[in-house]
């Protein structure tokens, strides 16, 4: 049996934008079957929760499919005692679906703590110097192993999209596709309860992404992930290389696009054929207080100027926080106050804004107007049309969406 299934629903007409079902079997005996609708937003659990929930909480934002930390999973509590627990859906208590990255990521965020070599990387303790982490590709996919996600990551060899050494660009390409290989051999036996996912790289260079993209594409993975943007680097570059790299991928394998949460991003990569997405964003922005809302803002609810505000949230939306009529003036209040339980909401309601807008992308590509919904989201992000910047205009012509 195999442990993933991909079934494209429905298609839009004048995009590369599609409907799917991804379909994940149980890690373990006693696990649950996952029906994923995509495009999906996955909101990121680094250390297996997202902060400041409960998973019956997560589920009623309409979430059934979250990230954790393959790297801070091993160095805190350890992959063995998550193990033990019977892998991180029953130590965190989450029956739905789980992807977990390979720590590759860490290679740029701990980039000073870290040394590497065609073998593998070692990592200085964030935590302790005097500890060291050691990922080789091996090593990555066995830990992901023990902690059970359904979906989990290679270990590629990952560059900041700003550096500006091609060679280096050249080396970690090719090397991310031997580790691929290397991580494939090492989950030879698992196939039907875990999907190993290889990364596309090639920084800014459409050839060398087009390569990659084939290479590993050619190896017949269930998914293929989208790797190496979102970095910093110009974003007419960035999504450039979405375009080439979904272009020269199966339209059968999803594609999941790493570390993109913004509505305008989400919407645009969606329409370039893009399943699945992650972000800190959501979640990160609410412990600071702000709010998304439509009409491409979001609020800052620690501005005075909420301080007697008796509006919810947002008007019309369903969360748990709008639903119980939380006033934004409370909300100023706790978050004065330095009080949790105002991060708490926020987070609900800004992961539920997500989900609610992944969902108009599903419902707009199958009743055919995509198009629509694109203009209509752009109209409200930007004071005109005059506004678009250059990389929304590159992905408009891209597309061939007219306005």
């Amino acid at each position: 049996m195999k442990a993933l299934e991909f079934k494209v629903v429905s298609k839009c007409k004048s995009t590369r934008g599609r409907k799917s079902d991804l379909i994940l079997e149980p890690t373990s005996p006693h696990g649950a079957r996952t029906l994923v609708k995509t495009p999906v937003f996955m909101p990121v659990g680094t250390n297996g929760t997202l902060k400041g929930f409960l998973p019956d909480q997560i589920e009623a934002t309409g979430c059934n499919m979250m990230l954790s930390n393959t790297y801070h999973l091993a160095s805190r509590p350890g992959a063995k005692v998550v193990a033990a627990a019977g892998g991180l859906h029953k130590f965190m208590n989450w029956k739905n679906g789980l992807l977990t990255d390979s720590g590759g990521f860490q290679m740029v965020s701990l980039s000073k703590l870290m040394e590497l070599d065609e073998n593998g990387v070692v990592f200085t303790s964030p935590y302790d110097d005097a500890m060291e982490t050691v990922l080789t590709p091996e090593g990555a996919t066995s830990i992901q192993h023990e902690i059970g996600a359904n979906i989990i990551m290679q270990l590629d060899d990952v560059i900041s999209s700003t550096h500006s050494d091609k060679d280096r660009f050249i080396e970690a390409t090719h090397r991310t596709i031997r580790w691929y290989d290397r991580c494939k051999t090492r989950h030879s036996g698992s196939e039907g309860r875990q999907n190993l996912f290889p990364i596309v790289q090639g920084g800014l260079d459409p050839d060398l992404r087009a390569q990659c993209a084939k290479e590993i594409a050619s190896r017949d993975p269930p998914g293929v992930a989208i790797g190496g943007l979102s970095g910093g680097e110009c974003k007419v570059d960035f999504i450039k290389m979405v375009a080439c790299s979904t272009a020269n991928l199966p339209e059968d394998k999803p594609r999941y696009l790493m570390g993109v949460g913004f509505a305008v991003d989400l919407i645009l990569c969606s329409a370039l054929g893009v399943d699945m997405f992650d972000c800190v964003y959501p979640t990160r922005t609410a412990r600071f207080g702000c709010a998304l809302v439509g009409l491409g803002t979001k609020l800052n609810l620690k501005w005075s100027t909420f301080q007697n505000d008796l509006n919810v949230i947002e008007t019309g939306c369903d969360c748990y926080a709008c639903a119980n009529n939380y006033k934004r003036s409370l909300l100023y209040h706790l978050l004065k106050k330095r009080n949790t339980v105002a991060c708490h909401l926020i987070s609900q309601h800004n992961v539920r804004f997500q989900m609610r807008f992944m969902n108009k992308i599903k419902e707009s590509i199958e009743c055919g107007n995509l198009p629509s919904l694109i203009i209509q989201t752009l109209d409200q992000h930007y004071k005109s049309k005059k506004d678009y910047p250059e990389w929304v205009l590159t992905a408009l012509e891209i597309l061939k969406i007219e306005f």
